[in-house]
C-alpha cells in the first residue's frame, strides 16, 4: 500500500500517452472518433488540471452502436455458451497484459491511489473469468406436465444490453459489468461516466481485434444524452444502470416510457454500522475505518458512514477513531503513502462540505476533518470527517454523502440502534459487530438490507449477490444471480408421436 519509483514513472507514462494518443469509441468493430469530431475536456481531479480529451458522442453515434450491436445479435446468440465464454477469458487475458496502464489509468482519472486501483483491476478480471466459468450453468429444466407432451424452459438472452456505469470504479466496472451479459449471449453497448471515461474507451481499443463487431461497443459523451438515448430507444430491452438513486429512478421512468424493459439498479446506500454492547473496540475501529473506503475518499456505495454505538461506548470510540482518521495521509496518486484522493469534482466536493458546515450550524460536534487541506487546495481533496450526533433529521445523518464522512449517533439500546439503522429510505449494506454470536445474528436477521456483514465491513466475495432493497435498487450483481439476471426463461412444449 505504498507508491513506488516506478509507480510514479508509469503514472508519468500513462499520462503523457493519455494527452499525447487522443481515446476513441469503439463501434460497430471500429476505433472511431464521435460525429463532427467533438470532444471534451477530462481533468484530473487530484489537481484540476486537464488529463485528456474524450469523444461526445453524437445521436448519430448512439445510433450507429446499437445498430451493429443488432446485427451482430443473432450470430454471437447461436455461438455456444462455451465459445462465448472463451472470447471473454481471452478477454480478461488482454486486460491482464494490460493491467498496470488501466490501473493508472483510473488512479489519474478518479485520483484514487494506484495500489487500489490495481486491486479493483484485479477484481474486475476475477469476476470476468467467474462468469465464463459459469456459462455452462445456464441450463433450463423439463417439466412433466403432460403425458402427450414434452415441455422444457431455457434460458435465452435480451439481445440489446446497454450498461451504464458510475465513475468511483471505472476499469473494474467496466471489466466485470459487461462480462455477464456477454457470456449470457447479449451484445454490449458500455457507457462509462462522462467524469471517468479513459479505462472503458482504451478497453475498447484493448478488444476491438478480440470480439464480433458490434457484439461490444464503448460511447463516451460530456452529458447524459448518449445514455439517455440509450435508455429510451425500444430496441435496447435490457438496461443496467450502477449510479445515484436520483438517476436510477429517472432511467426507470424513462424505460418505461417507450418500451416495457428489464431495468436493473446498484444505487446508493446510508449504510449503517451497528455496534452491540459486547462488541470487539479495536475491531469496531478497524472495520469502521475500512468500511469508509477512504481510499476511495468515502465514495463508494457500499461504504458504512453510520455509526450506531452505545453511548457509555461513544467517548472511546471517537477518541480512536479520530486518531485514524487523522493519521490519513491525502494526496495526488504520485504521493508516496497516500491512503486517501480527493472526490471526483470541485463541485461534489464543495457539497459534502456544505453539508457537514449544516450539521454543524445544527448542533453537531466535527470531531475531526470538515475542510479542505490547504496544500492541496489546486484538487479537489476534503479531509476525512468525522461527526457526532447529528441532528437525526438531517442529510448528513439519512442521505448518501458519498464522501470521506462517518458520523457516529450514540443509541440507548439495541433496539433503537436498528430502528435508527432502519429509519433511512436506503438498504445496501449494513455491518453488526458483537462476541455474542447468536444474538449478533440475530439483529443482523433485522437489517432491512441486501448484504450485511458480522464482525467485518466491506469485503466483497466471489459469487456472493450483492445488491439492494428500498432506494438502493433492484436485481443482484457479482454473483450467479447476475448472469442469469441477463437472460428471460422461454418455454416449449412438444406433442409426442
Amino acid at each position: 500500500m505504498t507508491t513506488t519509483s516506478a509507480d510514479v514513472a508509469l503514472l508519468a507514462d500513462v499520462r503523457n500517452e493519455s494527452t499525447a494518443v487522443p481515446a476513441r469509441m469503439l463501434i460497430g468493430g471500429n476505433l472511431v472518433e464521435a460525429g463532427g469530431g467533438r470532444r471534451y475536456d477530462v481533468r484530473a481531479p487530484a489537481d484540476g488540471k486537464v488529463l485528456a480529451s474524450a469523444p461526445d458522442a453524437t445521436g448519430s453515434d448512439v445510433e450507429s452502436a446499437i445498430g451493429a450491436q443488432l446485427r451482430a445479435g443473432p450470430e454471437w446468440a447461436a455461438l455456444a455458451p462455451a465459445d462465448r465464454a472463451e472470447t471473454v477469458r481471452r478477454l480478461a487475458a488482454t486486460a491482464e497484459r494490460h493491467a498496470g496502464e488501466l490501473a493508472a489509468l483510473d488512479s489519474l482519472d478518479t485520483g484514487v491511489p494506484l495500489w487500489m486501483t490495481r486491486a479493483d483491476v484485479r477484481t474486475g478480471i476475477q469476476r470476468m473469468r467467474m462468469f465464463a466459468d459459469w456459462a455452462l450453468r445456464l441450463t433450463g429444466e423439463t417439466v412433466p406436465a403432460s403425458g402427450t407432451h414434452l415441455s422444457y424452459t431455457e434460458q435465452v438472452p435480451f439481445g440489446a444490453v446497454a450498461r451504464i456505469i458510475a465513475y468511483n470504479h471505472p476499469a473494474m466496472f467496466a471489466l466485470s459489468k459487461v462480462a455477464a451479459p456477454l457470456v449470457a449471449g447479449n451484445t454490449v453497448i458500455l457507457k462509462p461516466s462522462e467524469l471517468t471515461p479513459l479505462s472503458a474507451l482504451r478497453l475498447g481499443a484493448l478488444w476491438a481485434d478480440s470480439v464480433p463487431p458490434g457484439v461490444f461497443s464503448v460511447l463516451s459523451g460530456a452529458t447524459p444524452a448518449p445514455s439517455i438515448q440509450l435508455v429510451e430507444d425500444p430496441r435496447v430491452r435490457r438496461i443496467a444502470f450502477t449510479g445515484s438513486p436520483r438517476t436510477g429512478r429517472a432511467i426507470q421512468r424513462a424505460a418505461a416510457e417507450h418500451a416495457v424493459k428489464s431495468v436493473s439498479l446498484e444505487l446508493g446506500g446510508k449504510n449503517a454500522l451497528v455496534v452491540l454492547p459486547d462488541a470487539d473496540l479495536d475491531a469496531v475501529v478497524a472495520g469502521a475505518v475500512r468500511g469508509m473506503n477512504l481510499a476511495f475518499a468515502g465514495q463508494s456505495c457500499g461504504s458504512t458512514s453510520r455509526l450506531l454505538v452505545p453511548r457509555r461506548l461513544a467517548g472511546g470510540l471517537v477518541d480512536a477513531l479520530a486518531a485514524e482518521f487523522a493519521a490519513v495521509r491525502l494526496g495526488p496518486p504520485e504521493l508516496p503513502g497516500a491512503g486517501m484522493g480527493p472526490l471526483i469534482t470541485r463541485q461534489h466536493r464543495d457539497r459534502v462540505l456544505d453539508r457537514i458546515a449544516h450539521s454543524r450550524s445544527r448542533a453537531a460536534r466535527v470531531v475531526t476533518g470538515g475542510g479542505v487541506p490547504g496544500r492541496l487546495a489546486d484538487g479537489f481533496f476534503a479531509e476525512p470527517t468525522l461527526v457526532l450526533e447529528p441532528d437525526p433529521a438531517s442529510a448528513l445523518a439519512t442521505e448518501e454523502i458519498f464522501g470521506p464522512v462517518l458520523t457516529v449517533i450514540p443509541v440507548e439500546d439495541t433496539a433503537q440502534a436498528v430502528t435508527v439503522a432502519n429509519s433511512v429510505r436506503f438498504g445496501l449494506s449494513a455491518s453488526v459487530y458483537g462476541r455474542d454470536l447468536a444474538r449478533t445474528l440475530g439483529v443482523a436477521r433485522q437489517m432491512e438490507a441486501g448484504y450485511v456483514w458480522v464482525n467485518d465491513t466491506s469485503t466483497h466475495f466471489p459469487g456472493v449477490p450483492f445488491g439492494g432493497q428500498k432506494d438502493s435498487g433492484v436485481g443482484r450483481e457479482e454473483s450467479f444471480e447476475e448472469l442469469l439476471g441477463y437472460t428471460q426463461p422461454r418455454a416449449t412444449s412438444v406433442r409426442r408421436g
